[in-house]
């Protein structure tokens, strides 16, 4: 879970890669089911960051995680 105020594109997606791979949520969910793991005083910040680098809370979550490398192919 996000627990700082410092909110980076980079912070953002570091979090959304980790609840995927946890199996927490999936590549093809909307990014707005993150606000489950973010506190929600919180959101707004992370909303607006995602505005700012033009994501959209519909969007699906694979958009934010952008190109995935797989080492056991």
């Amino acid at each position: 879970m996000i627990t700082t105020t410092g909110y980076s594109i980079d912070v953002i997606v570091a979090e959304a890669r980790d609840l995927v791979s946890r199996g927490l949520l999936g590549r093809h969910q909307p990014i707005y089911t993150l606000c489950q793991y973010i506190p929600q005083r919180e959101w707004e910040t992370i909303e607006r960051e995602l505005e700012r680098n033009d994501f959209l809370l519909r969007d699906p979550i694979i958009d934010l995680l952008g190109c995935e490398t797989w080492e056991n192919d």
